[in-house]
């Protein structure tokens, strides 16, 4: 195998699929990037078994043939060239050269044949979303799922598709993270359970742009991402997921109208007495048109008022602070509206819409 391409468009395409290069394995070929040019493309592949990725670079190839390269090895030598084309070559034995302008590096590779491919998924049922789209509803979602493999289903988020509604749904116990988007066709009811980690990684790769498309392809067992010549191949999460409607609530006793920037602002300010692992509820008192923030902790103490629009009862209540920042760092609406119904209940941040909906639980609190 022989193929001469950029330095640019090689660390582009090594940094895309390395995201699925596992970090801890007993199957060294895993630890491997596969370059596979027995066609007249050249694609990169990394595969953990639980998420792959496949992408193609531009470039030339001078003789058919596919090898796998050591993946730590290989990014970083391709990290360190000079911004120059590169010819990477293999003989007989899976010695590779790969040369740049004066630097030239010979390294042991593996047989292609050994790599573990992505599996062919049948693109029965697809659906189509902008590039933006996607990533902003995994930035909006993400930082509620859990982080423990105690419940798997609460390392993954939740797509429900039903017509042309998307439903993309996070949870860990203590919060829900909800965002609606509408589709322009129609589509038969699905549910899936998508990895956390499959959403983060196709988040950083994603560019982000309005006028480029997403094609998701799922089956019983998988999940494709196509885009920008990148094939993202994951596993789902097998299981029932939480029956989320039976926890939301459309009642309210206490409804306020704030400004975003100054609560999450003033809720920032209160956590700069809380250190790190201490779990110090910022406590909210709600009377009519002024909201009261009062957070205490060993290092101190603090209160600041925020004038809100109230409907309802006043009323007292505790937060984890880290869990209003999360929501009200995502949202991009001016003000929020927040619907409460009593100290021990739940609090809803959603819009009139319904497109996002953000659930806190409260925590219990000494009152100051």
């Amino acid at each position: 195998m022989k193929i001469i391409c950029s330095k640019s468009n090689l660390a582009k395409g090594v940094s895309i699929v390395s995201k699925a290069v596992p970090s801890k394995t007993t199957m060294p070929i895993l630890e491997c990037i596969l370059i596979d040019a027995t066609l007249d493309t050249i694609k990169l592949t990394a595969n953990d078994m639980e998420l792959g990725i496949q992408t193609e670079i531009e470039g030339e190839v001078i003789s058919h043939g596919m090898i796998a390269i050591e993946a730590r090895i290989f990014s970083e030598i391709v990290r360190k060239l000079p911004d120059s084309e590169i010819v990477i070559e293999t003989d007989e034995n899976y010695q590779t050269s790969i040369v740049c302008e004066k630097a030239k590096f010979d390294i042991a590779s593996k047989s292609g044949d050994d790599f573990t491919y992505l599996p062919v998924i049948e693109r029965e049922q697809t659906i189509t979303l902008s590039q933006f789209t996607l990533k902003e509803v995994i930035r909006q979602t993400i930082f509620s799922i859990a982080d423990n493999e105690s419940n798997k289903l609460m390392t993954g988020e939740l797509f429900e598709i039903n017509q042309n509604i998307l439903r993309v749904i996070s949870l860990d116990g203590h919060r829900i993270s909800i965002r609606r988007i509408e589709l322009k066709e129609n589509y038969e009811h699905q549910k899936i359970v998508v990895p956390g980690k499959t959403l983060n990684e196709i988040s950083k790769i994603l560019s982000g742009e309005t006028d480029k498309d997403v094609n998701i392809y799922f089956t019983r067992n998988h999940i494709v991402f196509e885009f920008d010549h990148t094939l993202v191949v994951s596993r789902l999460i097998e299981g029932e997921y939480f029956r989320i409607d039976q926890m939301l609530s459309n009642d309210y006793d206490t409804k306020v109208r704030i400004n975003k920037k100054e609560f999450l602002s003033c809720i920032d300010r209160a956590t700069l007495l809380v250190k790190e692992g201490d779990k110090k509820p910022i406590i909210i008192n709600i009377t009519d048109e002024v909201m009261e923030l009062k957070i205490k902790s060993q290092l101190g103490s603090m209160n600041e008022d925020i004038y809100i629009t109230k409907e309802g009862k006043d009323l007292l209540i505790g937060f984890n602070p880290k869990f209003l920042i999360d929501a009200l760092r995502v949202i991009d609406d001016e003000e929020v509206e927040l619907y409460l119904m009593n100290a021990k209940s739940p609090c809803f941040i959603k819009d009139e819409a319904e497109n996002y909906i953000y659930l806190i639980l409260p925590v219990n609190f000494n009152v100051m």
